[in-house]
């Protein structure tokens, strides 16, 4: 009987031993479990608290831009423009990343069991600010939109003023050019020196048997005549020791003097010496 006891009493030891084995098992098990997830939790937060730095380093990036954009103006060129646009495509396509990125954390944080209300208020905080830094970023983009179509607008102008000034200076050279040429007709003026035969034989002047000299008003050679300018015209070496004005030159208007050994004529009055004819003759011998 006695026997008996003690079998029995060592059975129970054996299972009692076995149960807390299994128990300690179980415990090392949640133990671990617990740890694995402690250690998710811990590598969670501090994706989460790199995701607070890099949102702030976003906003910073946003401010910067506002800034270029501001500054630049009407200043801006094509080449300030594409740049700005590629940053505000760059930025736009990191607050994507950081959302999705946001989205996975929140996940693993709502399935984790050490998860808390101040995780969750950062993980709504950061949405927050990111969707603000969206809407400030499409801001940008509108406003550089639009900036690009007054500078558009602008250019379009300043081509058409362009063209307009252009054609008014065209037309004002082409305006001063004629009058230039209608000036310089108007002060044309022309003479001919010779002796009584060279005249008569380029039909300028008409002689004959006791009829006085005349010049003659038809088919003269024009060729025989110099062309000058009335406005430079203020003397002529008539290279002869005698000299007749034979057109009708005011006599005021002019003197014949000797220079040289040989006569010279000096027009004193331009106006007057060739107010009644753009021709002068002068005979010699």
């Amino acid at each position: 009987m006695r026997k008996l006891i003690v079998i029995g009493i060592t059975g129970l030891l054996i299972l009692s031993g076995c149960t807390d084995k299994k128990k300690l098992e179980e415990a090392q098990k949640q133990n671990d479990a617990t740890r694995a997830e402690l250690i998710e939790a811990v590598s969670d937060r501090d994706q989460l608290l790199s995701l607070v730095n890099e949102i702030s380093a976003g906003m910073d990036q946003i401010k910067q831009l506002e800034n270029i954009l501001s500054v630049s103006g009407k200043n801006e060129t094509p080449g300030q423009r594409e740049r700005i646009q590629s940053d505000i495509a760059a930025i736009q396509q990191t607050l994507q990343q950081r959302r999705e990125k946001l989205a996975d954390l929140e996940k693993k944080l709502s399935a984790s069991s050490v998860a808390n209300s101040n995780l969750k208020n950062t993980i709504a905080s950061l949405r927050s600010q990111i969707d603000s830094q969206a809407n400030e970023i499409a801001s940008l983009r509108s406003n550089l939109n639009e900036a690009a179509g007054k500078i558009g607008q602008l250019d379009a102008a300043v081509d058409s003023l362009h063209t307009t000034v252009s054609n008014v200076t065209a037309e004002r050279d082409s305006t001063e050019q004629q009058n230039t040429i209608i000036t310089n007709e108007l002060n044309q003026c022309f003479y001919a020196i010779g002796t009584k035969s060279e005249l008569k034989e380029n039909k300028i002047i008409e002689t004959g048997f006791l009829r006085k000299t005349k010049l003659m008003k038809g088919d003269f050679d024009h060729s025989f005549f110099t062309t000058a300018d009335k406005r430079t015209l203020t003397t002529i070496d008539l290279n002869s020791d005698k000299a007749e004005v034979l057109t009708n030159q005011p006599a005021g208007s002019y003197v014949i003097t000797e220079a040289n050994g040989h006569k010279v004529l000096r027009i004193t009055n331009p106006a007057a010496f060739w107010s009644l004819s753009n021709y002068l003759v002068i005979k010699i011998d």
